[in-house]
């Protein structure tokens, strides 16, 4: 094998491999911004917001069941 071979194959793994890590480190940076509250459009805020909904109803379950309880 010549030495521009070996520099041909060499030059096209490398840019292979730092395509695969460029195009990983991008949709890790993706999706760790998802994980981020930004004031309503991030998947965490809406976690939070299901949350917070959650726990108002599970107060008026139990509001419910102490109505019944008494009665």
């Amino acid at each position: 094998m010549t030495p521009e071979i070996v520099t041909a194959v060499a030059s096209g793994v490398a840019v292979i491999l730092g395509s695969f890590f460029g195009f990983t480190k991008w949709m890790i940076t993706k999706f760790l911004s998802e994980l981020k509250p930004n004031g309503g459009s991030s998947m965490r805020d809406q976690v939070n917001t299901n949350t917070e909904r959650l726990e108002r109803v599970e107060k008026r379950i139990d509001d419910i069941y102490q109505i019944l309880a008494t009665r």
